[in-house]
Protein backbone atom coordinates (compact mmCIF):
# COMPACT_ATOMS: atom_id res chain seq x y z
CA UNK A 1 0.00 0.00 0.00
CA UNK A 2 2.67 2.21 0.48
CA UNK A 3 4.09 2.33 -2.88
CA UNK A 4 0.63 2.48 -4.30
CA UNK A 5 -0.49 5.66 -1.96
CA UNK A 6 2.97 7.15 -3.13
CA UNK A 7 2.71 6.82 -6.83
CA UNK A 8 -1.06 8.45 -5.76
CA UNK A 9 0.54 10.81 -4.35
CA UNK A 10 3.62 11.94 -6.95
CA UNK A 11 1.90 10.58 -10.53
CA UNK A 12 0.12 14.13 -10.34
CA UNK A 13 3.08 16.42 -9.83
CA UNK A 14 5.07 15.01 -12.41
CA UNK A 15 2.20 15.29 -14.41
CA UNK A 16 2.30 18.94 -13.71
CA UNK A 17 5.59 19.64 -13.97
CA UNK A 18 5.89 17.28 -17.77
CA UNK A 19 2.71 19.18 -18.71
CA UNK A 20 4.76 23.00 -17.95
CA UNK A 21 7.64 21.79 -19.99
CA UNK A 22 5.05 20.75 -23.36
CA UNK A 23 3.77 22.84 -25.96
CA UNK A 24 0.06 24.35 -25.22
CA UNK A 25 -2.10 21.54 -27.99
CA UNK A 26 -0.85 18.82 -25.58
CA UNK A 27 -1.10 20.24 -22.24
CA UNK A 28 -4.84 18.83 -21.79
CA UNK A 29 -4.03 15.16 -23.27
CA UNK A 30 -1.15 15.39 -20.15
CA UNK A 31 -3.47 16.50 -17.76
CA UNK A 32 -5.95 13.41 -18.61
CA UNK A 33 -3.79 11.53 -19.00
CA UNK A 34 -2.01 12.27 -15.60
CA UNK A 35 -4.87 12.56 -13.43
CA UNK A 36 -6.38 9.12 -15.13
CA UNK A 37 -3.06 7.62 -13.68
CA UNK A 38 -3.61 8.94 -10.53
CA UNK A 39 -7.79 7.88 -9.97
CA UNK A 40 -6.37 4.19 -10.94
CA UNK A 41 -3.99 4.81 -7.84
CA UNK A 42 -6.72 5.53 -5.68
CA UNK A 43 -8.53 2.57 -7.27
CA UNK A 44 -5.60 0.13 -6.65
CA UNK A 45 -5.09 1.39 -3.05
CA UNK A 46 -8.53 0.74 -1.81
CA UNK A 47 -8.54 -2.16 -3.56
CA UNK A 48 -5.13 -3.49 -1.76
CA UNK A 49 -6.84 -1.89 1.60
CA UNK A 50 -10.24 -4.44 1.39
CA UNK A 51 -8.05 -7.15 0.42
CA UNK A 52 -5.60 -6.82 3.50
CA UNK A 53 -9.13 -6.83 5.36
CA UNK A 54 -10.03 -3.24 5.50
CA UNK A 55 -7.52 -2.69 8.40
CA UNK A 56 -6.65 1.02 9.27
CA UNK A 57 -2.76 1.43 8.89
CA UNK A 58 -0.64 4.71 9.16
CA UNK A 59 2.90 4.56 7.41
CA UNK A 60 5.56 7.34 8.08
CA UNK A 61 7.59 8.02 5.07
CA UNK A 62 9.39 10.95 6.42
CA UNK A 63 10.62 11.29 10.05
CA UNK A 64 13.61 13.15 11.75
CA UNK A 65 14.99 10.86 14.93
CA UNK A 66 11.68 9.29 16.38
CA UNK A 67 9.47 12.34 15.04
CA UNK A 68 7.39 11.49 12.05
CA UNK A 69 7.31 14.41 9.60
CA UNK A 70 5.01 12.77 7.36
CA UNK A 71 3.26 9.66 6.49
CA UNK A 72 -0.31 7.90 5.07
CA UNK A 73 -3.38 7.30 6.84
CA UNK A 74 -5.06 4.41 4.99
CA UNK A 75 -8.60 3.66 6.42
CA UNK A 76 -12.40 3.70 4.99
CA UNK A 77 -12.38 7.47 4.96
CA UNK A 78 -9.31 8.24 3.36
CA UNK A 79 -9.67 5.91 0.86
CA UNK A 80 -12.87 6.97 -0.26
CA UNK A 81 -12.48 10.70 -0.23
CA UNK A 82 -8.90 10.27 -1.97
CA UNK A 83 -11.06 8.51 -4.82
CA UNK A 84 -13.48 11.04 -4.47
CA UNK A 85 -11.19 14.23 -5.22
CA UNK A 86 -8.93 12.42 -7.51
CA UNK A 87 -11.71 10.91 -9.57
CA UNK A 88 -13.38 14.38 -9.71
CA UNK A 89 -10.35 15.54 -10.54
CA UNK A 90 -10.17 13.29 -13.73
CA UNK A 91 -13.59 14.07 -14.74
CA UNK A 92 -12.62 17.63 -14.38
CA UNK A 93 -9.42 17.15 -16.83
CA UNK A 94 -12.05 15.49 -19.43
CA UNK A 95 -14.30 18.26 -18.98
CA UNK A 96 -11.86 21.01 -19.66
CA UNK A 97 -10.40 19.91 -23.03
CA UNK A 98 -14.36 20.68 -24.64
CA UNK A 99 -14.57 23.86 -22.16
CA UNK A 100 -11.47 25.83 -22.52
CA UNK A 101 -11.94 26.54 -26.44
CA UNK A 102 -12.85 29.21 -28.91
CA UNK A 103 -15.49 27.88 -28.90
CA UNK A 104 -16.82 28.80 -25.90
CA UNK A 105 -19.71 31.59 -26.06
CA UNK A 106 -19.24 33.39 -22.89
CA UNK A 107 -15.21 32.78 -22.76
CA UNK A 108 -13.97 31.90 -26.05
CA UNK A 109 -9.85 30.76 -24.72
CA UNK A 110 -7.72 28.02 -25.71
CA UNK A 111 -6.47 26.20 -22.01
CA UNK A 112 -2.99 26.91 -21.60
CA UNK A 113 -0.59 24.47 -20.15
CA UNK A 114 -0.30 27.20 -16.64
CA UNK A 115 -4.28 25.83 -16.49
CA UNK A 116 -3.46 22.24 -16.81
CA UNK A 117 -0.16 22.05 -14.42
CA UNK A 118 -2.22 23.73 -12.02
CA UNK A 119 -5.05 21.43 -12.10
CA UNK A 120 -2.61 18.85 -11.52
CA UNK A 121 -1.17 20.24 -8.57
CA UNK A 122 -4.32 20.76 -6.94
CA UNK A 123 -4.79 17.15 -7.50
CA UNK A 124 -2.08 15.85 -5.71
CA UNK A 125 -1.94 18.27 -2.80
CA UNK A 126 -5.64 16.92 -2.44
CA UNK A 127 -4.67 13.83 -2.48
CA UNK A 128 -1.68 14.20 -0.13
CA UNK A 129 -4.25 16.33 2.04
CA UNK A 130 -6.48 13.36 2.44
CA UNK A 131 -4.38 10.51 3.22
CA UNK A 132 -1.76 12.54 5.22
CA UNK A 133 -1.55 11.13 8.50
CA UNK A 134 0.93 14.46 10.55
CA UNK A 135 -0.93 18.08 11.07
CA UNK A 136 2.05 18.16 9.60
CA UNK A 137 1.72 17.12 6.37
CA UNK A 138 -1.84 18.41 6.10
CA UNK A 139 -0.34 21.90 7.11
CA UNK A 140 2.38 21.84 3.91
CA UNK A 141 -0.71 20.17 1.75
CA UNK A 142 -3.74 22.94 2.90
CA UNK A 143 -1.01 26.18 1.54
CA UNK A 144 -0.55 24.15 -1.48
CA UNK A 145 -4.35 24.22 -2.27
CA UNK A 146 -4.17 27.96 -1.71
CA UNK A 147 -1.98 28.53 -3.71
CA UNK A 148 -3.53 26.46 -6.31
CA UNK A 149 -6.63 28.23 -5.76
CA UNK A 150 -5.24 31.34 -6.30
CA UNK A 151 -3.81 30.18 -9.53
CA UNK A 152 -6.82 29.02 -11.12
CA UNK A 153 -9.69 31.43 -9.95
CA UNK A 154 -7.04 34.43 -11.41
CA UNK A 155 -6.85 32.07 -14.72
CA UNK A 156 -8.41 34.67 -17.07
CA UNK A 157 -6.20 37.24 -15.52
CA UNK A 158 -8.68 39.80 -15.58
CA UNK A 159 -9.46 42.56 -12.47
CA UNK A 160 -12.00 40.96 -11.43
CA UNK A 161 -10.64 37.57 -11.54
CA UNK A 162 -7.42 39.09 -10.09
CA UNK A 163 -8.73 40.56 -7.38
CA UNK A 164 -11.21 37.08 -5.93
CA UNK A 165 -7.92 35.29 -6.33
CA UNK A 166 -5.85 37.08 -4.09
CA UNK A 167 -9.20 37.26 -1.40
CA UNK A 168 -9.47 33.71 -1.73
CA UNK A 169 -5.47 33.27 -0.97
CA UNK A 170 -5.57 35.98 1.75
CA UNK A 171 -8.52 34.84 3.70
CA UNK A 172 -7.77 30.99 3.42
CA UNK A 173 -4.38 31.61 4.22
CA UNK A 174 -5.46 33.78 7.34
CA UNK A 175 -7.36 30.58 8.16
CA UNK A 176 -4.46 28.48 8.14
CA UNK A 177 -3.24 30.27 11.14
CA UNK A 178 -5.66 28.11 13.02
CA UNK A 179 -3.74 24.57 12.04
CA UNK A 180 -0.08 26.16 12.75
CA UNK A 181 -1.51 27.17 16.26
CA UNK A 182 -2.60 23.37 16.48
CA UNK A 183 0.04 22.34 14.91
CA UNK A 184 2.26 24.19 17.20
CA UNK A 185 0.37 22.72 20.27
CA UNK A 186 0.36 19.34 19.64
CA UNK A 187 4.44 18.92 19.20
CA UNK A 188 5.23 21.31 22.41
CA UNK A 189 2.78 18.98 23.96
CA UNK A 190 3.57 15.50 22.77
CA UNK A 191 6.47 15.44 20.87
CA UNK A 192 4.46 14.85 17.88
CA UNK A 193 3.15 15.95 14.43
CA UNK A 194 1.07 12.74 14.58
CA UNK A 195 -2.59 13.30 14.31
CA UNK A 196 -3.34 10.07 16.88
CA UNK A 197 -1.05 11.93 19.62
CA UNK A 198 -4.36 14.34 19.68
CA UNK A 199 -5.75 11.67 21.67
CA UNK A 200 -3.35 11.60 24.90
CA UNK A 201 -3.95 15.42 25.34
CA UNK A 202 -5.82 16.37 28.39
CA UNK A 203 -8.99 18.06 27.78
CA UNK A 204 -7.98 22.06 28.00
CA UNK A 205 -5.38 21.13 25.30
CA UNK A 206 -7.40 19.59 22.86
CA UNK A 207 -9.53 22.90 23.20
CA UNK A 208 -6.36 24.51 21.52
CA UNK A 209 -6.27 21.73 19.21
CA UNK A 210 -9.52 21.62 17.87
CA UNK A 211 -9.97 25.32 18.44
CA UNK A 212 -7.38 25.84 15.62
CA UNK A 213 -8.33 23.01 13.47
CA UNK A 214 -12.12 24.21 13.46
CA UNK A 215 -11.08 28.41 12.65
CA UNK A 216 -8.62 26.65 9.59
CA UNK A 217 -11.71 24.77 8.55
CA UNK A 218 -14.18 27.53 8.59
CA UNK A 219 -11.92 29.51 6.33
CA UNK A 220 -11.28 26.56 3.85
CA UNK A 221 -14.69 25.66 3.39
CA UNK A 222 -16.35 29.16 3.64
CA UNK A 223 -17.90 29.42 6.79
CA UNK A 224 -19.14 32.53 8.75
CA UNK A 225 -17.15 34.48 9.49
CA UNK A 226 -14.89 33.51 6.52
CA UNK A 227 -17.08 32.97 4.21
CA UNK A 228 -16.69 35.85 1.50
CA UNK A 229 -13.78 34.71 -0.70
CA UNK A 230 -16.22 31.78 -2.21
CA UNK A 231 -19.15 33.63 -4.21
CA UNK A 232 -16.25 36.02 -5.67
CA UNK A 233 -13.84 32.89 -6.81
CA UNK A 234 -16.88 31.89 -9.32
CA UNK A 235 -14.54 34.35 -11.43
CA UNK A 236 -12.91 31.04 -12.30
CA UNK A 237 -13.60 29.36 -15.70
CA UNK A 238 -16.60 26.49 -14.58
CA UNK A 239 -14.48 23.58 -14.92
CA UNK A 240 -12.62 25.20 -11.64
CA UNK A 241 -15.36 26.04 -9.87
CA UNK A 242 -16.73 22.42 -9.92
CA UNK A 243 -13.69 21.04 -9.04
CA UNK A 244 -12.10 23.79 -6.47
CA UNK A 245 -15.86 24.53 -5.01
CA UNK A 246 -17.69 21.19 -5.11
CA UNK A 247 -15.20 18.52 -4.72
CA UNK A 248 -11.87 19.70 -3.26
CA UNK A 249 -10.75 22.89 -2.04
CA UNK A 250 -13.90 23.85 0.29
CA UNK A 251 -13.61 19.81 1.56
CA UNK A 252 -10.32 20.69 3.02
CA UNK A 253 -11.79 22.01 5.63
CA UNK A 254 -14.56 19.47 6.70
CA UNK A 255 -11.77 16.73 5.88
CA UNK A 256 -9.59 18.17 8.66
CA UNK A 257 -12.10 18.37 10.92
CA UNK A 258 -13.32 14.80 10.59
CA UNK A 259 -9.67 13.51 10.94
CA UNK A 260 -9.16 15.27 13.89
CA UNK A 261 -12.37 13.87 15.24
CA UNK A 262 -11.49 10.61 14.39
CA UNK A 263 -7.95 10.73 15.73
CA UNK A 264 -9.60 11.73 19.35
CA UNK A 265 -10.96 9.50 21.52
CA UNK A 266 -12.98 11.94 23.39
CA UNK A 267 -13.29 16.01 22.24
CA UNK A 268 -14.53 18.58 24.68
CA UNK A 269 -18.46 19.33 24.03
CA UNK A 270 -17.59 23.07 23.99
CA UNK A 271 -16.04 22.37 20.57
CA UNK A 272 -19.06 20.34 19.56
CA UNK A 273 -21.93 23.17 20.58
CA UNK A 274 -19.44 25.78 18.73
CA UNK A 275 -19.77 23.66 15.77
CA UNK A 276 -23.24 23.23 15.84
CA UNK A 277 -24.12 26.97 16.33
CA UNK A 278 -21.38 28.05 13.82
CA UNK A 279 -23.11 25.50 11.51
CA UNK A 280 -26.30 26.67 11.74
CA UNK A 281 -26.06 30.22 12.05
CA UNK A 282 -24.12 29.48 8.32
CA UNK A 283 -26.93 27.49 7.02
CA UNK A 284 -29.69 30.01 7.07
CA UNK A 285 -27.71 32.68 6.04
CA UNK A 286 -26.27 31.16 2.97
CA UNK A 287 -29.94 30.31 2.37
CA UNK A 288 -31.28 33.92 2.52
CA UNK A 289 -27.85 35.19 0.35
CA UNK A 290 -28.59 32.30 -2.64
CA UNK A 291 -32.45 33.56 -2.62
CA UNK A 292 -31.65 36.61 -4.79
CA UNK A 293 -29.36 35.21 -7.01
CA UNK A 294 -29.69 35.14 -10.72
CA UNK A 295 -26.37 34.00 -12.08
CA UNK A 296 -26.36 30.39 -11.35
CA UNK A 297 -22.95 29.76 -10.39
CA UNK A 298 -23.38 32.80 -7.93
CA UNK A 299 -26.26 30.85 -6.60
CA UNK A 300 -24.55 27.45 -6.49
CA UNK A 301 -21.76 28.96 -4.45
CA UNK A 302 -24.07 30.27 -1.65
CA UNK A 303 -25.69 26.72 -2.07
CA UNK A 304 -22.36 25.32 -1.34
CA UNK A 305 -21.74 27.30 1.85
CA UNK A 306 -25.40 26.03 3.57
CA UNK A 307 -24.13 22.86 2.10
CA UNK A 308 -20.54 22.24 3.98
CA UNK A 309 -22.82 23.82 7.00
CA UNK A 310 -24.73 20.06 6.74
CA UNK A 311 -21.34 18.54 7.17
CA UNK A 312 -19.87 20.68 10.29
CA UNK A 313 -23.56 19.87 11.55
CA UNK A 314 -23.36 16.75 11.23
CA UNK A 315 -19.54 15.99 12.61
CA UNK A 316 -20.37 18.30 15.69
CA UNK A 317 -23.08 16.06 16.60
CA UNK A 318 -20.90 13.45 16.56
CA UNK A 319 -19.13 14.61 19.08
CA UNK A 320 -21.55 13.58 21.48
CA UNK A 321 -21.86 10.04 20.36
CA UNK A 322 -23.81 9.22 17.84
CA UNK A 323 -22.28 7.50 14.68
CA UNK A 324 -24.20 7.90 12.16
CA UNK A 325 -23.73 11.68 12.42
CA UNK A 326 -19.96 10.75 11.65
CA UNK A 327 -20.48 8.08 8.90
CA UNK A 328 -23.34 11.02 7.66
CA UNK A 329 -21.08 13.46 7.48
CA UNK A 330 -18.41 11.77 5.58
CA UNK A 331 -20.78 10.31 3.47
CA UNK A 332 -21.97 13.86 2.83
CA UNK A 333 -18.14 14.68 1.86
CA UNK A 334 -18.60 12.25 -0.57
CA UNK A 335 -22.26 12.37 -2.23
CA UNK A 336 -22.22 16.31 -2.36
CA UNK A 337 -19.26 16.22 -4.48
CA UNK A 338 -20.51 14.39 -7.04
CA UNK A 339 -23.64 16.25 -7.02
CA UNK A 340 -22.76 19.68 -6.63
CA UNK A 341 -19.68 19.06 -9.34
CA UNK A 342 -22.77 17.75 -12.05
CA UNK A 343 -24.56 21.60 -11.07
CA UNK A 344 -21.91 23.59 -11.87
CA UNK A 345 -20.93 21.56 -14.55
CA UNK A 346 -24.31 22.04 -16.46
CA UNK A 347 -23.69 25.51 -15.71
CA UNK A 348 -20.51 25.48 -17.62
CA UNK A 349 -22.37 23.68 -20.58
CA UNK A 350 -25.04 26.44 -20.58
CA UNK A 351 -22.61 29.16 -20.86
CA UNK A 352 -20.37 27.37 -23.38
CA UNK A 353 -23.15 26.94 -25.81
CA UNK A 354 -25.46 29.43 -24.75
CA UNK A 355 -22.99 32.49 -24.03
CA UNK A 356 -24.78 33.10 -20.82
CA UNK A 357 -25.64 31.66 -17.01
CA UNK A 358 -28.16 33.77 -16.00
CA UNK A 359 -30.95 31.94 -15.01
CA UNK A 360 -34.04 34.07 -16.18
CA UNK A 361 -32.44 34.39 -20.26
CA UNK A 362 -32.86 30.45 -19.72
CA UNK A 363 -35.69 28.34 -20.69
CA UNK A 364 -36.91 24.97 -22.52
CA UNK A 365 -33.47 23.06 -21.59
CA UNK A 366 -36.00 19.85 -21.92
CA UNK A 367 -36.39 20.26 -25.93
CA UNK A 368 -33.14 21.50 -26.52
CA UNK A 369 -30.52 20.14 -24.59
CA UNK A 370 -32.05 17.43 -22.85
CA UNK A 371 -29.03 15.74 -21.22
CA UNK A 372 -28.50 19.46 -19.61
CA UNK A 373 -32.23 19.26 -18.37
CA UNK A 374 -32.01 15.52 -17.06
CA UNK A 375 -28.75 17.08 -15.36
CA UNK A 376 -30.21 19.76 -13.83
CA UNK A 377 -33.03 18.27 -12.60
CA UNK A 378 -30.97 15.56 -10.94
CA UNK A 379 -28.38 18.20 -9.41
CA UNK A 380 -30.96 20.12 -7.55
CA UNK A 381 -32.96 17.22 -6.41
CA UNK A 382 -29.60 15.51 -4.53
CA UNK A 383 -28.80 18.92 -3.80
CA UNK A 384 -32.25 19.14 -2.27
CA UNK A 385 -32.22 15.61 -0.18
CA UNK A 386 -34.13 14.33 -2.41
CA UNK A 387 -34.76 9.77 -2.52
CA UNK A 388 -33.42 8.52 -4.22
CA UNK A 389 -30.33 10.95 -4.98
CA UNK A 390 -27.51 10.33 -2.97
CA UNK A 391 -28.18 13.91 -1.20
CA UNK A 392 -31.33 12.16 0.99
CA UNK A 393 -28.86 9.35 2.28
CA UNK A 394 -26.44 12.02 3.44
CA UNK A 395 -28.96 14.10 4.99
CA UNK A 396 -31.50 11.60 6.70
CA UNK A 397 -28.87 10.21 9.06
CA UNK A 398 -27.98 14.01 10.25
CA UNK A 399 -31.52 14.55 10.84
CA UNK A 400 -31.88 10.73 13.03
CA UNK A 401 -28.68 11.35 15.02
CA UNK A 402 -29.94 14.98 15.64
CA UNK A 403 -33.21 14.44 16.97
CA UNK A 404 -31.82 11.47 18.71
CA UNK A 405 -29.55 13.66 20.46
CA UNK A 406 -32.85 15.95 21.51
CA UNK A 407 -33.53 13.27 24.09
CA UNK A 408 -30.70 14.66 26.02
CA UNK A 409 -29.94 18.25 25.32
CA UNK A 410 -33.58 19.42 24.52
CA UNK A 411 -32.10 22.92 22.70
CA UNK A 412 -31.39 19.98 19.70
CA UNK A 413 -35.21 19.91 19.14
CA UNK A 414 -35.61 23.60 17.84
CA UNK A 415 -32.34 23.65 15.85
CA UNK A 416 -33.36 20.10 13.86
CA UNK A 417 -36.50 21.83 13.21
CA UNK A 418 -34.71 25.14 11.82
CA UNK A 419 -32.56 22.53 9.58
CA UNK A 420 -35.28 21.17 8.34
CA UNK A 421 -37.26 24.01 7.63
CA UNK A 422 -33.94 25.48 5.72
CA UNK A 423 -34.19 21.81 3.79
CA UNK A 424 -37.44 21.77 2.49
CA UNK A 425 -37.21 26.01 1.67
CA UNK A 426 -34.11 25.10 -0.45
CA UNK A 427 -35.68 21.79 -2.21
CA UNK A 428 -38.73 24.66 -3.20
CA UNK A 429 -36.56 26.92 -4.38
CA UNK A 430 -34.67 24.82 -6.82
CA UNK A 431 -37.79 23.44 -7.65
CA UNK A 432 -38.73 27.20 -8.74
CA UNK A 433 -35.94 27.57 -10.95
CA UNK A 434 -36.19 23.77 -12.13
CA UNK A 435 -39.93 25.10 -13.38
CA UNK A 436 -38.33 28.14 -15.10
CA UNK A 437 -35.15 27.02 -16.55
CA UNK A 438 -36.12 23.64 -17.69
CA UNK A 439 -39.28 22.77 -19.33
CA UNK A 440 -41.05 25.21 -21.98
CA UNK A 441 -40.56 26.60 -25.06
CA UNK A 442 -36.77 27.44 -25.59
CA UNK A 443 -35.61 31.32 -25.04
CA UNK A 444 -33.93 33.34 -27.36
CA UNK A 445 -30.13 32.13 -25.97
CA UNK A 446 -31.23 28.46 -25.61
CA UNK A 447 -33.18 27.95 -29.12
CA UNK A 448 -29.72 29.42 -30.80
CA UNK A 449 -27.48 27.45 -28.60
CA UNK A 450 -24.69 25.74 -30.02
CA UNK A 451 -24.03 21.94 -29.55
CA UNK A 452 -22.16 20.89 -26.41
CA UNK A 453 -18.91 18.44 -26.76
CA UNK A 454 -18.52 15.36 -26.41
CA UNK A 455 -16.57 15.26 -23.73
CA UNK A 456 -18.38 17.56 -21.72
CA UNK A 457 -21.44 15.29 -22.14
CA UNK A 458 -20.00 12.21 -21.34
CA UNK A 459 -19.06 13.85 -17.73
CA UNK A 460 -22.20 14.91 -17.02
CA UNK A 461 -23.57 11.71 -17.86
CA UNK A 462 -20.97 10.32 -16.00
CA UNK A 463 -22.28 12.44 -12.94
CA UNK A 464 -26.04 11.92 -13.43
CA UNK A 465 -24.95 8.21 -12.69
CA UNK A 466 -22.91 8.72 -9.82
CA UNK A 467 -25.42 11.14 -8.16
CA UNK A 468 -28.04 7.94 -8.20
CA UNK A 469 -25.29 4.92 -6.85
CA UNK A 470 -22.55 7.16 -4.82
CA UNK A 471 -24.32 7.05 -1.83
CA UNK A 472 -24.30 3.31 -2.17
CA UNK A 473 -20.69 3.17 -2.53
CA UNK A 474 -20.23 5.46 0.46
CA UNK A 475 -22.37 3.52 2.76
CA UNK A 476 -20.71 -0.11 1.40
CA UNK A 477 -17.27 1.36 1.98
CA UNK A 478 -18.01 3.12 5.24
CA UNK A 479 -19.93 -0.29 6.81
Amino acid sequence: MENIALATLLIPFAGALITSLMPNKMAKWLCTLFSLLATLGTVALGWQFLAEGKIDTTITLVSYGDIALFGFTIDRVSTLIAFAVVFLGLLVSLYSTGYLTNSNREHPHEGTRRYYAFLLIFIGAMAGLVLSSTILGQLLFFEITGGCSWGLIGYYQSEKSLRSAMKALLITHVASIGLYIAAATLFVSTGSFELTAIASLDDSTKLIVFGGILFAAWGKSAQLPLQAWLPDAMEAPTPVSAYLHAASMVKVGVYIFARAIISADTVPHIIGWVGIGMAVITLIYGFMMYLPQKDMKRLLAWSTITQLSYIFLALSISIFGPREAFNGGVAYIFNHAFAKSLFFLVAGALSYSCGTRMLPRLKGLINKYPLLGVGFCVAALAIAGVPPLNGFFSKFPIFAAGFELSSVFWVMTPIMVLVLIESVASFTWFIYWFGRVVPGKPSEEVANGQPVPAAMKIVIGVLIVMSFCSSVIAVTWLG
